[in-house]
């Protein structure tokens, strides 16, 4: 489900009542005509390439059969001619016997016959009882007794040789008889050897010859081939010469009709696939023109989303040169989307006070992990004035993964940097009044304990005007005198300087601080006023090394809680110890200030630290707020716990940080 669908359901409406995309569903939907060209020249290309193979395949299977029967004429009338010159020769033997060749020339003659024509296997002389008188090329060739026996038949003579009967592997014998009846003369002929010799290879590479009878039997045979007996062939007569014997002639190819059958489903298969294909396309098209139905509402509704934001969008690449702004960004900086998309660094809304550090950001982003990341930094607008802003960069990644540029979102936080300042001056005035309020409360111990250097340095003063008055004056115990009197000077000069610098209005001012001297100086100060409530203040002080803080700032801290825990004794207490302890605790220093008094009830525990809560008749609810302000700027925290014992325990934590941490925490 996607956000659309998701919102959709939230609302109880489908998806067809989404307003970016009801338009695109609702159109009626119309034949696109030109998608059915491509179908129909399928159509149109699949009957006119049948066409032209149907005549094609009825001219080729005339030429075949045309092509078949002349070479079978060609074979027979070859094997014929072969078959003629066997008989010339034994006519030529049977006239020159008659006339007297001897029959040394004669088998010369029939020796180089048969090494001309092999198919020729034996040549036998025979007498008129027709008993065998020599034979070539030997004596054991077999023959034909059958033929043999009608040649010694009285009367049987002729101009042309007589053929016996095919035997059953091939064989064939022909026989002429002599003149004068002298005898006769039979020649044995192969047809096997006749098909192989004469029947040359390229009828054999298309055809299969065979000689066979009536029946069906074959007597000799030439292919390279079985060809299928369905296959396209041509017989001939073979009688004569051979009684009962045919020629055939068979082609090895399959018939003419079933390949063009073949070649035709063939062609429908691809038509229906090419038609198939055509299908799927349009499903795919049609299904792809409703994405991009879909995408334009989609990015419509986004457009609208962007444009209706206060945040500022800004998209760059990694060179920083723009690539995107949306109109809450044009409005920030008072420039048009025409003015900023495309533009590269420096960029045109960029104040030139901050151009050194906003240059050090980009080259920081350009090297730095696709990783969020957020930061202030200041924009001047066009017409000049200055704009406080807070950017969020998050890494712009495309739809293959790879990590183009950034997204930045801009916030305008120039009013709220504003109501910071407004505040921390707020803040600062409130913190000066608590000072001033804690000295007021203060005001008659503060009065006795400067009454005391002041009674003193009075009754030093009246001794040194009596020791001036004595004729023998001792200048040791006027020089011891005036010693006392210095110190106590010195001692009332110190409490009108605290007193001062407490009450002055100041910026903090972070500098190196030893928290164990702000911690002895505070219970120095307070001393007085701990007797007051018949209080002892006791310290538990270990070694903390220095950190940066505002010193001031932290003794109005500490006096606001060992004067509330010293007024909490008053009212209510397990003790007359008040505890200011000190330590380190990983990276933080650790103040806790302890008092024996009542505890705080569950009712102000939660809101302890909110303004104008206070546990006290006549107090203002501001103290303990103050305290934790002035903490929090000091990067630390202000809590408090009960004590088992009765009592409650503030503790003060404080990050051991550098100096500038401590500035930028003050600058922020």
């Amino acid at each position: 489900m996607n956000r659309r669908e998701a919102a959709s359901a939230r609302t109880g409406g489908s998806a067809l009542d989404d307003p970016w995309t009801v338009g695109a569903k609702t159109t009626p939907r119309r034949l696109d005509m030109l998608a059915l060209v491509p179908l129909v020249a399928i159509i149109a290309l699949v009957a006119l390439v049948a066409a032209v193979v149907w005549i094609v395949s009825r001219n080729e299977a005339e030429q075949a059969r045309v092509k078949l029967a002349t070479d079978a004429l060609w074979v027979e009338q070859t094997l014929r001619l072969q078959m003629s010159v066997d008989e010339d020769m034994l006519v030529r033997q049977a006239l020159e016997a008659a006339s007297g060749t001897s029959s040394a020339v004669l088998d010369t003659r029939t020796r180089l016959h048969i090494a001309s024509n092999p198919e020729i296997l034996s040549v036998v002389w025979h007498d008129g009882s027709g008993r065998r008188t020599r034979a070539l090329p030997n004596a054991g060739a077999p023959g034909d007794d059958e033929l043999v026996a009608l040649l010694a038949k009285p009367g049987a003579r002729g101009a042309r040789p007589v053929y016996g009967d095919v035997a059953d592997d091939g064989r064939v014998t022909m026989g002429l008889a002599l003149p004068d009846e002298a005898g006769f003369v039979t020649a044995t002929v192969s047809l096997p050897l006749l098909l192989q010799r004469h029947v040359p290879w390229w009828i054999a590479e298309q055809y299969g010859v065979r000689i066979r009878d009536t029946g069906g039997q074959d007597f000799a045979a030439r292919q390279l081939l079985t060809p299928d007996p369905g296959n396209p062939s041509h017989t001939i007569s073979f009688d004569p010469p051979l009684r009962g014997t045919l020629l055939q002639i068979t082609a090895y190819d399959a018939p003419q009709a079933i390949r063009s059958a073949l070649l035709f489903g063939v062609i429908a298969a691809l038509a229906a696939f090419a038609i198939l294909a055509l299908a799927v396309l349009f499903g795919s098209a049609k299904r792809r023109r409703a994405a991009e139905a879909q995408l334009r509402g989609e990015t419509a509704f986004r457009r609208a989303m962007e444009e209706s934001l206060t945040v500022g969008l800004r998209a760059r690449d990694h060179d920083g040169r723009i690539l995107y702004v949306n109109s809450a960004f044009c409005n920030l900086v008072g420039r048009e989307s025409s003015e900023l998309i495309g533009h590269s660094p420096p960029m045109p809304y960029w104040d030139p006070a901050w151009l050194e550090e906003i240059e050090a950001r980009h080259r920081h982003l350009e090297n730095s992990k696709a990783v969020p990341q957020s930061f202030e930094t200041h924009f001047r607008h066009k017409d000049g004035h200055e704009i406080e802003v807070q950017v969020y960069e998050a890494p712009l990644i495309d739809a293959t993964g790879v990590h183009r540029g950034w997204m930045g979102s801009v916030i305008d936080i120039t009013d709220q940097k504003r109501a910071a300042r407004l505040a921390r001056e707020q803040d600062e005035t409130m913190a000066r009044t608590g000072r001033l309020v804690t000295l007021g409360e203060m005001a008659s111990t503060l009065a006795h304990e400067l009454n005391q250097p002041l009674s003193a340095i009075a009754s030093y003063a009246a001794g040194m005007t009596n020791l001036l008055g004595h004729k023998e004056l001792d200048p040791v115990m006027l020089r011891d005198a005036t010693g006392k009197l210095s110190r106590q000077a010195d001692r009332a000069g110190q409490i009108i300087r605290h007193i001062q610098d407490l009450v002055k209005k100041r910026e903090p001012r972070f500098l190196d601080v030893h928290l164990d001297e702000v911690i002895v100086e505070t219970v120095a100060f307070l001393n007085a006023d701990a007797r007051a409530h018949r209080v002892l203040l006791e310290t538990d002080i270990q070694p903390v090394p220095p950190l940066s803080a505002d010193r001031i700032l932290l003794e109005q801290v500490l006096i606001n809680l060992i004067r509330n825990g010293m007024e909490a004794m008053a009212d209510k207490r397990h003790g007359d110890m008040l505890r200011i302890r000190l330590h380190a605790q990983g990276e933080h220093a650790m103040i806790e200030v302890v008092d024996q008094g009542g505890g705080i009830s569950d009712e102000m525990t939660g809101r302890l630290f909110d303004a104008f809560a206070s546990t006290k008749a006549q107090g203002m609810g501001m103290g303990l707020k103050i305290c934790r302000s002035i903490v929090e700027l000091h990067r630390g925290q202000l809590n408090h716990r009960p004590v088992p014992d009765g009592g409650t325990a503030f503790l003060i934590s404080l990050p051991l940080a550098s100096r500038e941490q401590g500035n930028d925490a003050w600058a922020a």
